[in-house]
């Protein structure tokens, strides 16, 4: 089934893109959640008009985008957690750890945006990626601690 995305999907395509998917994907999926229209002739005919808005739309997000990331270029977040012996937490800190930190810092930054290989399990420092758009990321320092 041929459809026209609405949003950017991960490891689908972007916006205004005309891809071919499963009809049961697209039904079920993409559709229910309005990321995608299907592509008939007059849906064909209104995507030029789309990717004008869609262009448009693109610009402001990425200047917002390389604006957050700016600002959260200086930011350091601190974490206490229950930890063992050998600096081992007990539990782990994981995105939504992070993006409840970064809230109440006043960032809100969804936690599907925070990029972590796996969870945090012990004491020390690390560097945590943000993709805030497509191409721009952003890096904050965690710092876990031991808690008292």
């Amino acid at each position: 089934m041929e459809i026209i995305l609405q949003e950017d999907v991960e490891k689908l395509g972007n916006r205004g893109q005309v891809v071919n998917v499963k009809d049961g994907y697209a039904r079920n999926y993409l559709l229910p959640r309005k990321l995608a229209i299907a592509a008939s002739p007059s849906n064909m005919k209104r995507l030029e008009k789309m990717r004008a808005a869609f262009a448009k739309k693109e610009a402001t997000e990425r200047e917002g985008a390389q604006q957050q990331a700016a600002q959260l270029a200086s930011v350091k977040l601190a974490l206490s957690r229950k930890a063992g012996e050998n600096d081992q937490l007990f539990g782990s800190v994981t995105s939504g750890d992070i993006a409840d930190a970064l809230k109440a810092q006043g960032y809100e930054i969804d936690k599907r945006k925070i990029q972590l290989t796996d969870a945090i399990k012990t004491v020390g420092e690390f560097s945590v990626t943000l993709k805030l758009y497509r191409d721009v990321t952003a890096t904050v320092q965690l710092v876990v601690s031991r808690e008292a």
